[in-house]
């Protein structure tokens, strides 16, 4: 049982917390130890993370693990997979470990998405059924590959025709799953967003009139952007198709300016790292930082990666009643995000973690 006095957010006010059966609670507890600490901040959130991915390809569930404990010590506990190709919910069952919601198998082409990772399909009219299946399995989350190169054309392209999408995205909707996709370039965008998905990963190719539609439509964004400067080097390695890493430098250079237009256009945005693969594990607050160097307010960003992305994703903050995941800081994240660095505590479900 714990005791902590401090301003709580996003709410701003200074009061009373105290933590019993892993809970908070704002109803006093005879016998909690007192916690030091000025400001109270949900646990933060990666909306775009990968802990069975490394650089090599898949992991083992160990090593899952251990990617998931190096996020925990950065202070973020809850995670969004957003695709994997291992079956991560034995690591659900780890207390120690952050909350995992889970968005099951990227569904791909042959030869169009990074191998190994990846279900691939023989032929995109299959994807309704994929959708289907991989909805049943997951928990309330869908991952496509919507565009990758096309060799064929020496080019990022789309992977699945417009009418394919529309019914996979209705499938995932009436079996209660939101959809998002991996998208690059321009070409897979209408589709997608005519398709009426939830969600888009990265999304660099995005104009100002496809923002504005996302604000509409109430689409989130996801851009990753500490992946995004990825895009020169592999532009560098990609020798035998020049207009493909061409096109790659152009998206690198233009996703801050698009990340500041869809905060401008009031469209959700949330951080995710791509932890996995090119970058590693414990690095959302590099992503939050990127965020407010690309538009955000502090406090915007901060909330992109906490409280708004746990309302996203249906998990509770600072509650009465709500797992008492969060991090207590000598200072004001919303004067100065670097304090994220510097938890003075990290509770998880109740648990001190230091």
């Amino acid at each position: 049982m714990y005791h902590l006095r401090g301003v709580v957010l996003p709410e701003g006010e200074e009061r009373d917390v105290w933590i019993s059966d892993g809970r908070i609670t704002f109803e006093p507890v005879e016998g909690a130890r007192t916690l030091d600490g000025a400001f109270l901040v949900p646990g933060l959130v990666d909306a775009h993370c990968h802990p069975g991915i490394g650089a090599d390809g898949p992991t083992t569930l160990e090593q899952a693990r251990e990617q998931a404990l190096r996020d925990r010590d950065a202070g973020t506990l809850l995670i969004r997979d957003c695709g994997l190709p291992l079956d991560v919910r034995p690591l659900q069952r780890h207390d120690d470990l952050p909350r995992i919601v889970r968005s099951g198998r990227h569904l791909a082409l042959p030869k169009r998405y990074l191998p190994g990772l990846g279900l691939e399909l023989e032929h995109p009219d299959q994807l309704p059924d994929a959708v289907a299946a991989q909805a049943a399995d997951g928990d309330g989350w869908v991952k496509l590959v919507g565009d990758w190169i096309d060799r064929s054309v020496g080019d990022l392209a789309p992977l699945w025709p417009d009418d394919v999408l529309a019914e996979a995205v209705k499938v995932a909707h009436d079996a209660g799953a939101r959809v998002t996709a991996h998208v690059f370039g321009e070409a897979a965008l209408p589709g997608l967003i005519d398709a009426g998905i939830d969600c888009l990963e990265h999304g660099t190719g995005l104009s100002a009139d496809q923002l504005a539609e996302l604000a509409r439509r109430g689409t989130a964004l996801v851009p990753t952007l500490i992946n995004i400067e990825n895009f020169p080097e592999i532009a560098d390695k990609a020798v035998r198709y020049p207009t493909y890493a061409a096109h790659m430098r152009a998206l690198h250079a233009g996703v801050s300016d698009m990340v500041g237009a869809a905060v401008d256009a009031g469209v959700a945005v949330y951080a995710g790292s791509d932890a996995g693969g090119m970058i590693e594990h414990g690095r959302l607050v590099d992503e939050i930082e990127a965020l407010h160097r690309a538009g955000m307010t502090r406090e915007q960003a901060l909330a992109a990666g906490s409280w708004a992305a746990r309302d996203w994703l249906g998990v509770d903050g600072l509650t009465e009643g709500a797992s008492a995941d969060l991090l207590v800081l000598d200072a004001d994240p919303r004067e100065d995000l670097s304090v994220l660095r510097r938890p003075r505590h990290i509770v998880l479900r109740g648990v001190v973690i230091d």
